[in-house]
């Protein structure tokens, strides 16, 4: 029977959401299927996006309908019948994955006080013990707005846990935990105590209040007013809003009101106010806006518009009718969207579950076990924290490529790697903060730094005299980024460098064959995907880097591929693939890999090795025991080997579309220290995945 917990709270707004996110990723770490479960949604003509985005983040194969127990008219009518067929729902959920995240109801209700007990009676009857959620601010109607609401104290929560608590007893709920949401950061150890107190036996966590959480963005400013994106660049409507400026006094009275990340109104025939707002913003003497929304019905004139254009400054401006009152109002009173509305938001809701609620503790008291099963999710869930575990520094030349800038804010939200990213400095943040992404904890370098460019050039000139390169000729190519980036990573400034979100691979890895050179022993440098299957992650080697190989080639591929998986957990059985099994076949190209074979057992004897092998026979025990019966690798292979690019790049691709298996990569290895190249068409979860798996390989090349 699956594991499960039901996470319900005592009132609208506390936060539930965003805390059963976090839950649901804990429980991904471990558990290979898991499911959520919604047991009353708001209604059936409209979709709960709360409950779509969580079923978005879980690993279980679950539709929207069968995650939904009833609906808020279904319990108004017969709340017994209702309670009924929530019960016999959860059970076809449970049936079919190993934990279950249940999200009790959002208090949507009209006059319900008697919300939370109904609650406890849904959990009692699932057999799924609480967390109770409590919020850490008051309610004032529409609490998650611009318009913000008063922090309880840590005496006012307790007093409020009490009656949630036995609300809870009295409907024979079992209670698992509590986490107070929202809490004043300075009072956090206080509240702690204070909920403590009421139930000593139970573990108690606090999350702090966080403003860009709860702050709508542009996005949903523009949608609430029903407005129009004059101007701007849509990228920005990601960007929270996290206060609003009304701008109808003096310029003079304006500039000193403008706070970082506000959202400024501006009466549309202000044409001075708006330009004098715009030019604020971009002179980096006054805060950065999150944007600026013009209400009326006058026109703009055309040569104001063409100066807006002309400053450049990507602000999203948007039109709406309705006068200045209406408008402030209509804006202070939108709610932010979920945490995982947004990659930046999902990874900084995580990142704050993390740092305060113990994830270990949270599965031992849900009883939940590692499963032997590794699932893809769970598989990038332990990459991440391997490199949290022990932290490297890694660089990111591309530094003007905001999928970069939205990789590094996340790696930096979830503590993975320090970060360097190359760039003009002014540049980079100033673009970032455009974004909405917090990346102050990287260190941003522009690559024309004199001093690490006459640093970079000597080293440079030294290491290539034998090719006649002078020390001019030296400094003007350090200060290309893949160059630069190979510099900080060779003289010990980085620990390894993710580069070619934007640069092609030869760009990206040339530097690295001119300076870091091969590992001793190591003939060449290859690479590997990492291919997370359903149920376990294969190692496919080389379908990136060597078209064809020699048989000494080979070898060393399959030596260094084996190295690989150990670095990754994934115990090393090694298949040396060709179209023919052990003995069965002839030809050029089967005796180049059963020489390659014999060469890879040679330089490490202690390896599992088969070869020549058939990818069936490798891959699937009935086969083998047919092709090749006592192999200790036939059948249950890990590592593959492929006996040139041809085949194992159209392999991987093959594997990666028909069996909906995840690629990372490609991982480069035989390096002296780690360098990895990214598709130019990467998307920000491939650089995060690859970062992460860059620090895992200098972790190993520090042991």
């Amino acid at each position: 029977m699956a594991r499960s917990i039901y996470i319900s709270s005592a009132e609208g707004h506390s936060g539930k959401s965003t805390i059963a996110l976090g839950v649901l990723d804990a429980l991904s770490r471990t558990a290979p299927r898991v499911g959520v479960f919604r047991t009353i949604a708001r209604s059936t003509a409209e979709r709960d996006y709360v409950l779509e985005m969580l079923i978005e983040h879980a690993s279980a194969d679950l539709s929207y309908d069968e995650c939904v127990g009833a609906t808020y008219d279904e319990v108004r009518e017969d709340p017994e019948r209702a309670l009924a067929e929530i019960v016999e729902r959860f059970a076809h959920i449970e049936a079919r994955c190993d934990a279950v995240v249940v999200l009790g109801s959002d208090y949507t209700d009209v006059g319900s006080p008697a919300e939370l007990a109904y609650n406890a009676r849904i959990a009692a009857n699932l057999g799924t013990p609480v967390l109770l959620v409590l919020g850490g601010r008051q309610q004032r109607g529409e609490a998650d707005t611009l318009g913000g609401s008063a922090g309880r104290s840590p005496q006012e929560i307790a007093q409020f846990a009490s009656l949630a608590l036995g609300e809870l007893e009295r409907g024979n709920a079992e209670l698992a935990a509590t986490i107070v949401n929202r809490v004043d950061p300075a009072q956090l150890a206080e509240t702690i105590d204070a909920v403590r107190a009421l139930t000593p036996e139970d573990p108690v966590w606090a999350l702090p209040e966080d403003r860009i959480l709860v702050a709508p963005t542009l996005g949903d400013i523009l949608n609430a007013l029903d407005g129009q994106l004059v101007t701007g660049d849509e990228a920005l409507l990601d960007r929270e809003a996290l206060g609003v400026t009304v701008a109808a006094m003096s310029v003079a009275g304006i500039l000193p009101r403008l706070e970082e990340g506000d959202v400024v109104i501006v009466p549309d025939d202000r044409n001075d106010a708006l330009v004098a707002t715009l030019l604020a913003h971009s002179s980096a003497t006054f805060p950065s806006i999150a944007g600026i929304v013009l209400n009326g019905t006058t026109e703009v004139s055309d040569p104001v518009l063409r100066l807006v254009d002309g400053l450049s400054t990507g602000i999203p401006i948007i039109r709406t009718s309705g006068d200045t009152y209406a408008t402030a109002v209509r804006i202070m009173n939108v709610r932010g969207r979920f945490a995982a509305a947004s990659p930046q938001r999902y990874s900084r809701a995580l990142g704050l579950f993390e740092q305060n609620v113990d994830i270990a503790e949270l599965t031992r008291v849900l009883g939940i076990a590692r499963a032997t099963v590794v699932t893809p999710l769970m598989f990038q869930h332990e990459l991440i924290e391997r490199a949290r575990g022990d932290r490297r520094h890694i660089v990111l030349p591309e530094g003007g490529d905001d999928r970069v800038l939205r990789a590094a804010a996340i790696l930096l939200e979830r503590g993975v790697a320090e970060l360097t990213i190359l760039g003009e400095p002014f540049e980079v943040r100033a673009r970032a903060i455009e974004l909405g992404l917090d990346i102050a904890a990287a260190h941003v370098l522009s690559p024309f730094d004199p001093v690490h460019v006459d640093k970079f050039a000597t080293e440079y000139a030294r290491l290539r005299a034998h090719k006649g390169v002078t020390y001019e000729q030296a400094a003007d190519r350090v200060t290309d980024v893949s160059y630069f980036g190979t510099m900080m990573v060779h003289m010990g400034l980085a620990d390894g460098m993710v580069s070619g979100a934007a640069h092609t691979t030869a760009h990206t890895i040339r530097p690295s064959f001119e300076v870091i050179k091969t590992r001793p022993g190591v003939s060449v440098v290859s690479s590997v995907f990492l291919m997370a299957l359903a149920d376990r992650v294969l190692v496919y080697g080389d379908c990136a880097v060597i078209p064809d190989p020699t048989s000494e080639q080979l070898a060393d591929i399959a030596v260094s591929s084996a190295a690989t998986a150990e670095q990754f957990g994934i115990e090393p059985r090694v298949a040396m693939l060709s179209y023919s099994t052990g003995e069965s076949g002839s030809g050029e190209d089967v005796e180049k890999v059963r020489a390659a074979t014999g060469l890879a057992r040679e330089r490490a004897p202690q390896l599992p090795i088969e070869g020549p092998i058939q990818y069936d026979a490798a891959a699937d025990a009935a086969v083998a025991q047919a092709k090749m019966p006592g192999s200790a690798v036939a059948g249950r292979a890990t590592v593959f080997v492929f006996p040139d690019l041809n085949t194992g790049n159209n392999t991987y691709k093959a594997v990666q579309r028909s069996a909906g298996a995840i690629a990372i990569g490609p991982v480069l290895q035989g390096l002296n220290k780690p360098i990895n190249d990214l598709s130019r068409g990467a998307l920000v979860d491939d650089i995060v995945n690859t970062v992460a798996i860059t620090a895992i390989q200098a972790q190993g090349a520090a042991a």
